[in-house]
């Protein structure tokens, strides 16, 4: 009963971790993105330079959001509980 209690909270944790850090790469690419257009928009002539910076850092914040999601995976499917927990829902 143990490990399912654990495969449980690490569910749980899985899906705080992945929601938090969806949240935050989403503020951080609005943010990032609103600044390039507002950029862009003061000084036309920039726009190429912007453009790829802002590519450059919007790849680099959704870089974390996908390190979070290998983290949720790897506690729900990668723990040490899983035998056991295999062996408590009938798996062989």
């Amino acid at each position: 009963m143990e490990a399912l209690q654990f495969f449980i909270a690490c569910v749980t944790a899985a899906g705080f971790g992945i929601s938090i850090a969806a949240f935050g790469c989403g503020l951080g690419q609005g943010m990032g993105l609103k600044a390039a257009v507002e950029g862009i928009a003061r000084n036309p002539e920039s726009s190429g330079k912007v453009t790829v910076t802002m590519l450059i850092g919007l790849a680099m914040i959704e870089s974390l959001c996908i390190y979070a999601l290998v983290v949720s995976l790897i506690l729900i499917y990668a723990h040490p509980q899983a035998a056991a927990i295999a062996g408590l829902l009938g798996g062989h």
